[in-house]
Formats: C-alpha cells, structure tokens, sequence
C-alpha cells in the first residue's frame, strides 16, 4: 500500500479506498481545507479576471 501525508495536518496514513476522505485523514481535515478554499485562503495562481470585461477574455483566449 501507498502511504501519503495528510494535506490538513501532515499525519502519514495509508492511500486507500477504505478512506473515504483520501487523501486526508478525517473529515475534519478535509472540511478545514474545503472551508480554506471558500474564503480564498487557498487560491491558483493567475491573472483575475474583471466580471465586467469577461467577454472580451473569452475572445482572447
């Protein structure tokens, strides 16, 4: 089996589909990292995108 670090709190644990909430160990952890992306704790990297001017991007790209 494959082991791997939660990415909420860094505990090694086995990747397996006995865990429903792989690749974290708990629901807590995974809750805490969804709750991070909600309030844009955690974000990609990229240019923001003005609402007003998104037709023009989607023409660019």
């Amino acid at each position: 089996m494959t082991t791997v670090k939660c990415p909420g709190c860094g505990k090694t644990l086995l990747y397996s589909t006995a865990n429903p909430f792989r690749p974290f160990c708990s629901q807590r952890c995974r809750l805490i990292d969804l709750g991070a992306w909600a309030g844009e704790t955690h974000q990609i990297p990229g240019e923001r995108i003005d609402p007003d001017h998104i037709d023009q991007y989607k023409d660019k790209h």
